[in-house]
């Protein structure tokens, strides 16, 4: 058995909305719960060193009832090894159909990985893309534009894109095929606004957030946990909404700024100094000081697991926007929702990167490429509808968002599933 499987965590949420909803068929839930297709394969690569050494890779395809599958190819080594990594994808496999589901996108939910840290182990560049290319051949039978569409995830790159995109491409007769795969550089057929994706769909999120709680948004206080690319863009973004950044942290430290700063001052000081600590007129506080600080907006874009029932008793926010994946216990959910703040679910707050990998894959198949503002505008139309709905659903079962969303999302699995029915 696994420990603290995540696939058992992703199969009770899918559980709860269909309580929510009144599904009762316990093979219907079993259908919405399991992953279509979970292949594992074995990648022989030869080494620098001139030895071979075997590495395991997987892709799980869960549900693709709305659209081909879609979802972040990972090299990690998670502490529970390669079975634990293999619960892992089929989780994040299920929690991608719900994502794409809440936003609206024609797509389902996939995932794939290699058991590997690049980061620590220094692969050079001639093994990853030795690596990339035998992961690559290995799926290229469950991939394709209209029936499986990865993406980066964890120490994967637009390079690794670039290559997965080119063994596909010369396995198909030479056929050009951006659209199997998106994350990829914008010289390789990549979207622009995909680097700041994240981050402006969270800043989106809040936006919507204040007006359904009346909370102006000018002058509002801001505290970004994590300073890395989710976070950094949804404090840029945030500012330009007219709110002022008052804290943010990363792996060395947490600051406190009582009367604000500029985020782009605070990266410059970050790349200058290596970390947010030390920054000009700034208090170093512990983490649990950053969280519990007075302020109307929270930005975990960090670590999962990091508001906890005692941290979410002592939170003096009006909204959490979740840019980061799973930051918040589910012992906290029902203390955050009995204190009345409002919390933006992972699945909702971070789908910007979804929505642009999605109009990424529709620029590939049409051949045509949108300006950045184009882009971004079509990515907030999907985000914000998705926020209302799943505000609206939130009222109307009286549930917090997090349930609303999921619930949403299975909703509209479920619709799609019953128009198509079972065959063969």
């Amino acid at each position: 058995m696994v420990k603290n499987d995540p696939f058992e965590n992703a199969t009770k949420q899918v559980n709860d909305a269909c309580d929510v909803l009144g599904i009762k068929d316990k093979g219907l839930r079993e259908y919405l719960a399991m992953p279509n297709r979970l292949l594992r394969v074995k990648i022989p690569v030869k080494m620098d060193n001139g030895k071979i050494r075997v590495f395991t890779g997987f892709r799980s395809q869960h549900n693709n009832d709305r659209g081909p599958y879609k979802g972040g190819i990972r090299y990690f080594d998670p502490k529970g090894g390669v079975e634990y990594m293999e619960r892992e994808v089929m989780a994040l496999s299920s929690w991608m159909t719900w994502k794409c589901a809440i936003v609206d996108v024609p797509l389902g939910g996939g995932k794939g990985g290699i058991f590997v840290n690049p980061k620590t182990e220094k692969l050079s560049d001639g093994e990853m893309e030795r690596l990339t290319r035998g992961f690559a051949y290995k799926i290229a039978e469950v991939i394709g534009p209209r029936k499986d569409i990865p993406a980066p995830d964890v120490y994967t790159t637009g390079r690794e894109m670039t290559q997965i995109m080119d063994t596909f491409s010369k396995l198909n007769d030479n056929q050009y095929s951006p659209g199997v795969i998106t994350g990829k550089p914008i010289s390789m057929g990549g979207s622009l606004a995909r680097n700041v994706a994240t981050g402006l769909g969270t800043a989106y999120c809040v936006r919507e957030a204040a007006k359904a709680l009346k909370i102006k948004l000018k002058g509002a206080k801001v505290v970004l946990q994590g300073f890395g690319n989710a976070s950094t863009f949804a404090g840029i973004y945030l500012e330009k909404m007219g709110a002022k950044i008052i804290g943010a942290s990363d792996s060395k430290g947490s600051i406190i700024v009582p009367n604000g700063f500029k985020t782009e001052k605070l990266i410059a000081h970050k790349e200058k100094t290596g970390s947010v600590v030390n920054f000009p007129g700034s208090k170093t506080v512990s983490t649990e000081e950053l969280l519990t600080t007075k302020c109307d907006i929270l930005i975990p874009g960090a670590l999962e697991n990091q508001i906890d029932a005692k941290i979410a008793k002592n939170l003096k926010c009006k909204i959490i926007g979740e840019a980061a994946n799973g930051p918040t216990l589910p012992e906290a959910d029902p203390i955050l929702y009995k204190n009345k703040i409002l919390v933006i679910p992972d699945i909702l707050a971070n789908s910007g990167g979804v929505c642009i990998s999605y109009l990424e894959w529709v620029q590939n198949n049409m051949g045509y490429y949108w300006t950045f503002d184009e882009v971004a505008n079509k990515m907030e139309a999907n985000i914000t509808k998705g926020f209302r709905d799943a505000y609206e659903m939130s009222k109307k079962h009286k549930i917090d968002m997090r349930k609303a969303a999921m619930a949403l999302a299975v909703q509209r699995v479920v619709e799609a599933f019953e128009q198509k029915g079972i065959w063969p």
